[in-house]
């Protein structure tokens, strides 16, 4: 491997002030210290209930720079009189890995600060936990599988293999894959009164006939037998058009229109099926194409013998996730750059360990992490331009710190805002892609006893205010332990995704209606609908939403998933011309990481844009006008 040094660390011979008081760089640098070591008696960020995920005060400030408003008072940053080989804008699965990559070329004595707004690091990746009975319960609050729809790269999979995570190993070894099925727990869908005319929970999908699933369901016969032909029946439905025709009519519309106007499913039915794409899209039938909707095996088209139709055949097989989801992947970067804030020393220790918060920041660490720190601006400075100033808010004050590089691992939407320095075209590229909004609801059950008496592990609400709940899958790794007996605390898992379907709405404009929903709404409306809904799915198997609900944390993603291309709403570019590619330019000594930057929600293309964007810094040596986007 190449050693790249980054600008080596020279003499800082500016003055510095805190607060309009002149100090040395000593002493500016024992405050600091001071202040950020004081995090260690703050709450532990994964142990908060109500509001997480991007709270409000997460986005305050962004939100001001949005609008225009934040440098209208004349503010100037103080300079903090601190100078880093790099600094990364995202202390999220990118963020930690473009650190991890560079440290990795440029030798372990570079010094690399990451800033991140939020209170906690992982990004999306975020860790919850509960303390139910005198035992910590632990859940995904964000990213959940290592699964990916194409096969990893080798970037991608050499940077797990460092970290210790064998996904085949750990699913083969730490999933208990069988006690569900021991305990004769299946799927069910429940019916609501305010969609379908009155509560129903159907039990025993994919196990029972279809007739006896839905026999008391409260749909019309009609509509059950088309649910049945749906699910069943290996029927061609465009016949006489062969297979590239086939596709090249399923690429142009949408599952909806294929169920309706194909497959002649009525729109009693359609309410079944409508959130279907919730999880994986972030809207309905309506707004992702029939051709996706084939590829990823959703019923209806059994009988079009299409074949395979895309890449995701060979998608990774990785069913495995940590009991926290992809936050342990986070956990173990963060133990690899800051080994004094993670204890522990292998794969199997990294759920049971507690992080130290008041070492992200220790001054004498070479890498850092700065949280609660939101940065609202970034540009070359230096001669010829060769070094970063990036200038942040935390705690009220804006301050600057200067870098040889950085990587801008946060979301496209508001680099434009950072770097307005930035070539139009390039910014336009960077706004074109709308992120998913999404809710994460983890709510500790003092026992799943009702979940048995029922015999349900999951259930889908087609129609409720959360579009899915499941127990999450039993793993052992370590001292850590999920519940294995009903009577035993568990973390059950919910997932919103609001959105306006049935308008003619495209993705992106549903992402930005919905976004604006789920903003609007306060922790207490959550929480209410949360045990209402709870209450009425679970209540024929003796729950009590005020007996057996220990905690309620709303993991609310306003920008989540990175927006990725339909067939049906985005034009067929080539590779160079898709808007993820012309965003992620380097320019200068800035360079852009993140899932953005490759149009693709998924952990390994977080690590691929990382890696990218360490190369294009180590291939970089000129000013930034040498390096223009064209």
């Amino acid at each position: 491997m190449e050693v790249y040094n980054a600008l080596a660390l020279g003499t800082i011979t500016r003055r510095d002030f805190l607060n309009g008081v002149a100090v040395t760089a000593a002493g500016l640098a024992a405050a600091w210290r001071a202040e950020f070591q004081g995090l260690a008696q703050a709450p532990y960020p994964p142990s908060l209930v109500g509001m997480r995920g991007s709270d409000d005060a997460s986005y305050a400030t962004a939100h001001e720079l949005r609008d225009g408003a934040f440098w209208k008072n004349g503010r100037a940053p103080v300079d903090t009189g601190e100078r880093y080989d790099l600094v990364v804008v995202g202390a999220g699965i990118s963020g930690l890995a473009s650190a991890h990559f560079f440290r990795h070329r440029a030798g372990s004595r570079a010094r690399v600060l990451i800033l991140d707004n939020h209170d906690d690091f992982g990004g999306h990746a975020r860790r919850n936990e509960f303390s139910v009975g005198g035992r910590v319960l632990v859940g995904y609050g964000g990213t959940q599988l290592i699964h990916s729809p194409r096969p990893y790269s080798r970037q991608a999979r050499g940077l797990l293999t460092t970290l210790g995570v064998d996904p085949a190993a750990l699913e083969a070894r730490a999933t208990d894959t069988n006690l569900y099925d021991s305990l004769k727990l299946g799927k069910a869908v429940f019916f609501d009164r305010e969609t379908f005319g009155r509560d129903y929970l159907a039990v025993g999908i994919g196990e029972r006939p279809w007739k006896e699933v839905l026999g008391s369901a409260p749909l019309s016969l009609q509509a059950r037998l088309e649910i049945e032909r749906i699910e069943t029946a290996s029927t061609d439905y465009l016949p006489g058009l062969s297979v590239a025709a086939k596709k090249r009519r399923l690429r142009k519309i949408s599952y909806s229109d294929y169920l309706t106007k194909i497959a002649k499913v009525g729109p009693e039915a359609i309410k079944y099926y409508q959130t279907i794409t919730h999880d994986l899209y972030g809207v309905g039938i309506d707004a992702v194409s029939a051709i996706e909707s084939c590829e990823l095996g959703y019923p209806g088209f059994q009988g079009l013998r299409l074949g395979a139709t895309s890449e995701s055949e060979e998608a990774e097989k990785y069913r495995f996730h940590f009991p926290d989801g992809n936050a342990s992947i986070a956990r173990l970067l963060v133990r690899a750059l800051v080994p004094a804030a993670m204890p522990g020393g292998s794969v199997d220790d990294i759920v049971a360990s507690r992080a130290d918060y008041g070492r992200l920041d220790d001054a004498d660490a070479p890498v850092r992490i700065r949280l609660r720190s939101t940065v609202v601006r970034v540009r070359h400075t230096g001669p010829q331009e060769r070094e970063v100033e990036i200038a942040y808010v935390r705690d009220g004050r804006l301050v600057s710190v200067q870098g040889g590089a950085c990587v801008l691992a946060c979301w496209h939407s508001v680099i434009p805002h950072l770097c307005p320095e930035l070539p139009a075209a390039q910014q336009d590229a960077l706004r074109y892609g709308v992120k998913v909004p999404l809710i994460y609801t983890n709510v500790a059950l003092r026992s799943w006893s009702s979940f048995k008496k029922l015999g349900i592990r999951s259930i889908e609400a087609p129609g409720g205010f959360h579009n899915a709940a499941s127990l999450d899958d039993p793993i052992r790794l370590g001292t850590f332990a999920s519940a294995r007996a009903p009577e035993e605390p568990i973390v059950l898992h919910l997932l919103r995704t609001p959105c306006s379907p049935g308008k003619g709405l495209s993705s992106r404009e549903q992402h930005r209606v919905g976004r604006l929903e789920l903003l609007s709404m306060p922790f207490e409306t959550f929480e209410q609908r949360t045990r209402d809904q709870l209450g009425r799915m679970l209540g024929a198997g003796g729950f009590d939403p005020g007996r057996d609900i220990a905690g309620i944390t709303v993991n609310r993603w306003a920008h989540g998933y990175a927006y990725e291309y339909s067939t049906m709403w985005d034009p067929d570019w080539p590779e160079a011309k898709k808007p993820c590619v012309l965003a992620r330019k380097p320019f200068g000594r800035i360079t852009i990481a993140n899932s953005d930057a490759g149009a693709h929600a998924y952990t390994d293309s977080a690590i691929d844009q990382a890696w990218r964007a360490v190369n294009e810094l180590t291939a970089s040596s000129a000013p930034k006008t040498a390096a223009r986007f064209p």
